[in-house]
């Protein structure tokens, strides 16, 4: 009867081993003595066997409160003084440096700029390694990812992400990293670099050896203080920081690390500098020592919880839909409209160019609102010299029309916004985008985003395109006393179970049990009436069961 519980207990105990032969860390909120604002808490952690004192932020990022990186000025500096510089709520260190000179050796991004890059390459016994190593990013629409990342050069638009980790093994290097295999980083407006993945989509994915860590000081196996970065389901970042070499702290391996993060929720986490470099501030207030010293490692760079505005292009937004130009929501009208060669477009279809003329050739864009509000729409395009700088953009709008000029000669791309418009939901309402312009120039159509910080769109709508496999997120928080929640993802019309058992298989309640049709879902479980251990809850679409565990700790 439960053939897939063996398969998932295997997986379990390869997994989670240790934690049967560990007790288990216990948490203690001191956000209200840290004066912590709404929407930022922290909290410490001890475990006496191994010893182990541990502390770690939660943001939630549909707040008022971002995640932003930061390099000093000159030279480093202590953590306090950083964070009292960038007026930071709480702060972690950031990425790797060289100890001597304070060069950096992991990306920091922030809002069209590259600060920093990640190393792209290291030699280990003669050997050249060429790298793509993991990096945080946060995009303007508060989505977050971690990947794998390589610099092809030093601008926003040469930073390109990818999918899996350049595949490394010891005495064999992998090839150079290829643009053609990632994608552009170019939508992110912050992020730092760390490395390895701990974390990824939900499973404990720890990629050292493709990052190429060995023999660089960072540990795999042995108990070392660690700082990590991660995020949830509902948005939600943790900073953690883990204390080592001590009599009272031992410290975490990295598996040990990502297990840690996965139990408070992330889906997605990544180990940044650790050692003496492991350092969390709140409120100006320091509040580990990572290996027992009496005095901090001066930093190069800082991950900083700060209010949102400090990263201008995240206003508060309430609905985000980004559409391409293979989108129904386009149509091109006139002839002569051609892909552009240039790099650097949005999404995977490239730009589509035009010569200027009398404005016979246009394309219209229908924002197909569903409610109404207050609308910014934005444009993305590719620049170069030949491209017009007056390039005439009508939005047609709650029987208005406005006019507005692009310069598409100058800063492409990223996100351009054309105003901010109530849209009434009716089918007259659309964009048109024409070639008025000397026939000595280009216009160029690419990406359009349609978003709003109206409130009355609450709760936040990310307009995505339906699942395309079943999936079983972490639930959130985990462990938890005494409720959670368990989101699922459906990929076409079926009938679906989520049932929790306990260790040993046995049925302990079912949550959902009917149709569902192709969508997210989220279901609350109450574990008042079941004692403390770990259960497994289960996902039943379509024949095919997935399964992930949870803690309930009372």
């Amino acid at each position: 009867m439960f053939r897939w519980f063996s398969a998932s207990l295997i997986l379990f105990t390869m997994l989670f081993s240790e934690n049967f032969f560990s007790q288990t860390i216990t948490w203690t909120d001191i956000s209200q003595q840290r004066q912590l604002p709404d929407g930022v808490k922290a909290f410490s952690g001890t475990r006496p066997s191994p010893a182990l004192k541990v502390w770690y932020v939660d943001v939630d990022m549909d707040k008022k409160f971002t995640i932003k990186p930061y390099i000093t000025p000159e030279g480093r500096e202590v953590i306090t003084a950083l964070s009292q510089r960038y007026q930071a709520i709480a702060a972690v260190n950031g990425g790797y440096f060289d100890m001597t000179s304070g060069a950096l050796y992991s990306a920091v991004i922030q809002p069209d700029k590259v600060l920093a890059n990640n190393i792209t390459a290291v030699v280990r016994s003669g050997i050249t390694y060429f790298l793509t190593r993991a990096f945080w990013g946060l995009k303007d629409d508060r989505t977050m990812s971690v990947d794998w990342i390589y610099h092809f050069g030093s601008k926003v638009t040469d930073v390109y992400k990818f999918a899996a980790p350049t595949n490394n093994v010891a005495g064999t290097p992998a090839p150079l990293p290829d643009r053609a295999n990632g994608q552009p980083l170019y939508e992110y407006i912050a992020g730092i670099g760390g490395g390895p993945c701990l974390l990824k989509d939900g499973q404990v994915y720890i990629t050292y050896n493709q990052e190429v860590f060995w023999d660089s000081g960072v540990a795999l196996s042995s108990r070392q203080p660690r700082t990590a970065i991660g995020f949830t389901p509902d948005n939600h970042v943790i900073l953690l920081v883990a204390d080592g070499r001590q009599t009272i702290s031992d410290g975490l391996t990295l598996p040990e690390l990502a297990q840690v993060m996965q139990g408070l929720g992330c889906t997605n986490a990544m180990n940044l500098d650790g050692g003496g470099s492991s350092q969390m501030c709140v409120k100006n207030t320091v509040l580990n020592l990572p290996d027992g010293s009496t005095s901090l490692r001066l930093l190069p760079s800082i991950l900083a919880v700060v209010p949102v505005d400090s990263l201008p292009l995240l206003p508060p937004v309430t609905y985000v839909k980004k559409t391409d130009t293979n989108d129904s929501s386009y149509t091109f009208t006139g002839v002569g409209w051609t892909a552009s060669t240039l790099t650097g477009y949005w999404g995977s279809i490239p730009s589509q160019i035009v010569k200027g003329g009398d404005g016979s050739a246009y394309v219209t864009f229908k924002p197909k609102i569903k409610k109404p509000g207050v609308y910014k729409i934005s444009l993305w395009w590719t620049s170069t010299t030949n491209r017009a700088v007056n390039v005439p953009c009508y939005i047609y709008h709650d029987g208005k029309l406005d006019s507005v000029f692009a310069d598409q000669s100058i800063n492409g791309s990223k996100w351009n916004s054309i105003g901010d418009y109530y849209f009434a939901g009716n089918d007259a309402e659309k964009l048109l985008i024409k070639n008025s312009v000397p026939d000595t120039k280009y216009i160029v159509v690419d990406g359009i985003r349609v978003t709003s910080g109206d409130s009355s769109l609450l709760p936040v709508q990310h307009e995505k395109l339906l699942p395309v496999a079943l999936e079983l997120s972490q639930n959130y928080p985990n462990p938890f006393n005494p409720r959670t929640t368990i989101r699922y993802s459906v990929p076409g019309s079926s009938f679906v179970q989520v049932r929790v058992f306990d260790i040993l298989g046995r049925s302990v309640t079912t949550l959902v049990e009917r149709e569902h049709q192709s969508g997210t879902y989220s279901v609350d479980f109450n574990a008042s009436a079941i004692a403390s251990g770990i259960y497994i809850y289960s996902l039943n679409a379509g024949g095919i069961t997935v399964s992930k565990k949870m803690i309930v700790i009372k």
